[in-house]
């Protein structure tokens, strides 16, 4: 990866602010030399978790999502408060959306959802230990937890069961992380 390209921005002025994200128009001189001008929605990044319970169940959530016009299945995740790190953003969100409590997480990776036009991180973790509570949705969330044997969550198909990148890549690690390689199959 190494050092990242240097690029000069000429202009920027943003054209909406909202509760989560803001809408720039940046002029930019690319690292080809190339001036362009850029539009990208700006996010303080986000958490997603793969949540495995004690018995090998992979804890997911079906919620609808407006901007996708569809209920989808998908690893839980939430928006980093100002303050908080990746971290605490993880356990919180863990909680109040499935009502598990995380004992031990375990950062995988860190990803671009859509790198084109959106500049949100999303920093990934294994959930492990896990400890049931009671889960406390935001208001304007409506979620059912669904919680399946890690070779079912296996099976399922991206573009046809899962639909979000969020999940796709999450479940992308059942297939290689020890704590799935070395398990009984269920």
């Amino acid at each position: 990866m190494g050092e990242p390209p240097k690029i000069r921005v000429l202009s920027s002025r943003s054209i909406y602010r909202g509760r989560v994200v803001r809408l720039d128009v940046d002029r930019v001189v690319e690292p080809s030399g190339i001036e362009v001008e850029r539009e990208i929605v700006r996010h303080p990044g986000a958490a997603v978790i793969l949540a495995v319970t004690p018995d090998m169940r992979v804890v997911l959530i079906r919620q609808f999502r407006y901007a996708a016009g569809e209920i989808l299945l998908e690893v839980p995740a939430g928006t980093i408060d100002p303050g908080e790190t990746p971290e605490e953003t993880a356990a919180r969100e863990l909680v109040e959306e499935t009502g598990y409590h995380p004992g031990r997480l375990e950062k995988l990776a860190e990803f671009f959802p859509s790198p084109g036009i959106l500049a949100e991180r999303m920093h990934l973790f294994l959930a492990t230990e896990l400890d049931e509570r009671q889960a406390a949705p935001e208001a304007d969330e409506s979620l059912e937890v669904v919680a399946l044997p890690w070779k079912r969550a296996l099976e399922l198909e991206p573009g046809n069961d899962l639909r979000d990148a969020k999940t796709i890549v999450a479940l992308s690690f059942l297939r290689r992380h020890s704590l799935f390689t070395t398990a009984e199959p269920r």
